[in-house]
Parts: structure tokens; C-alpha cells; sequence
């Protein structure tokens, strides 16, 4: 048996899903994930709430609401597996933060939603927005800093730049410009929450995560 202790991998790791169970610190990293989608979720309802404009892909699944019986979590739940269907020829690994991320999101948010009424002044709707997207950048600080899978629409991003050859700005831009144009068209909630989230939410997400990511064992 070695007596070495085993030395942190600092940054984000690349791992397979078996390897990313095995990299020890579950008791901090599973806790922190699922505390990450939760407010990932909770986030999506201050948005919704606010009225005053959704995430991109949140257009999108506004937009299903009004076409099929379900409620915008559920819509976020089955487009999170139509988009995992997209990662078997793009050779993407899910990891249990992946299929957790495609279903804690969506329940969270609909809870939320059952709590939240509408605001009907515009500071307090302005406060809900401005707060949703804060908290949106941290809550994926956090499910990506424990290190247990990439959420369904950041492996899609991730496997069209890698097969591509383009940069991940580049694909990502064009994805969420995709789904919003398809949210429209389908009756979706666009306004200047889009445009803020858009412009916020990366900057946000890097000042957060180096905070909240996990170092794992060798």
C-alpha cells in the first residue's frame, strides 16, 4: 500500500463519468452540485417572475409552453434529454451531473413557481430579473466546480466546437441565437432580461468559479 498522499488536481478536470465519481470529495462536491441546480432552477423562476425578458434557451421553452400541455419546467426537462440525444454523434460523456442538471433544473423551477406570485411594481420586477441572473452565474459556478458532468446545452456546446473546429464563443453565440429566433417563433418571452443575461452571465460565471471549484485526488 503507498503511504504518498494523493495530490489535488487544481482546475477543471476532463473526466469520464466513472472517473469523476472516483476522484473523491463527494461529500462536498454532491452537495455543492445539487445545491448549484437548485438555484440554477430558482433562478429561472425570478426570471420568468420578473417578466421582463428570459435566459435564450428559456425563450425556447417558454415558447413550447404555449404549444404543448406542459408547464416551462417540464419543457426544460424534455428539451434537456432532446439535447442529450444530440451528444451520441457529437461522442459527448454524460456524467451524473448531467442527467441530475436535466432534472433537478426544471422540478426546481416549477416549485419555485408554485411559491413566487407576480409583482405587479416595476423595481420589484426589475430586483427579480437583476437577482435571477446573479444568481444564475453562481449557481453555475457551483454545478460546474464539482466536477461530476457538464449540464445537456454546455456538452452540446462544448462536442459542436470540438467537431467544428470553431470557438466556443462562437458556437455558443450561435446556439443561443438559434433558440431564440426558434422561442419566437414558437411565442416565447424575449425583452431586456435576454439582452442583460446575455451580456452578464459569462463575466459572472468566471468571477464565481475559481471560488467553487473542487480540487480532486489524483
Amino acid at each position: 500500500m503507498s503511504t504518498t498522499a494523493a495530490v489535488p488536481r487544481v482546475g477543471l478536470s476532463d473526466l469520464g463519468p466513472i472517473a469523476q465519481l472516483r476522484a473523491g470529495r463527494l461529500g462536498r462536491r454532491l452537495p455543492q452540485l445539487y445545491v448549484g441546480l437548485v438555484a440554477y432552477g430558482v433562478s429561472l423562476a425570478l426570471m420568468i417572475r420578473a417578466d421582463l425578458g428570459l435566459a435564450p434557451w428559456d425563450v425556447l421553452h417558454s415558447g413550447l409552453t404555449r404549444h404543448l400541455p406542459v408547464t416551462i419546467g417540464q419543457a426544460v426537462v424534455v428539451m434537456s434529454f432532446v439535447v442529450l440525444l444530440l451528444w451520441i454523434p457529437l461522442r459527448e460523456k454524460p456524467g451524473l451531473g448531467t442527467i441530475s442538471n436535466a432534472l433537478v433544473v426544471g422540478f426546481s423551477a416549477d416549485a419555485t413557481l408554485a411559491l413566487l406570485g407576480d409583482p405587479d411594481a416595476l423595481w420589484l420586477r426589475a430586483s427579480m430579473m437583476l437577482g435571477g441572473i446573479a444568481l444564475c452565474g453562481l449557481a453555475t459556478a457551483m454545478y460546474i466546480g464539482a466536477q461530476l458532468g457538464r449540464g445537456p446545452r454546455d456538452g452540446l456546446m462544448t462536442g459542436l466546437a470540438r467537431r467544428t473546429g470553431l470557438s466556443l464563443r462562437l458556437v455558443r453565440t450561435g446556439l443561443e441565437v438559434a433558440v431564440v429566433v426558434l422561442g419566437l417563433l414558437l411565442g416565447g418571452t424575449l425583452g431586456l432580461g435576454t439582452v442583460l443575461y446575455a451580456l452578464a452571465i459569462g463575466p459572472l460565471t468566471q468571477l464565481w468559479l475559481p471560488s467553487w471549484i473542487v480540487p480532486l485526488d489524483r
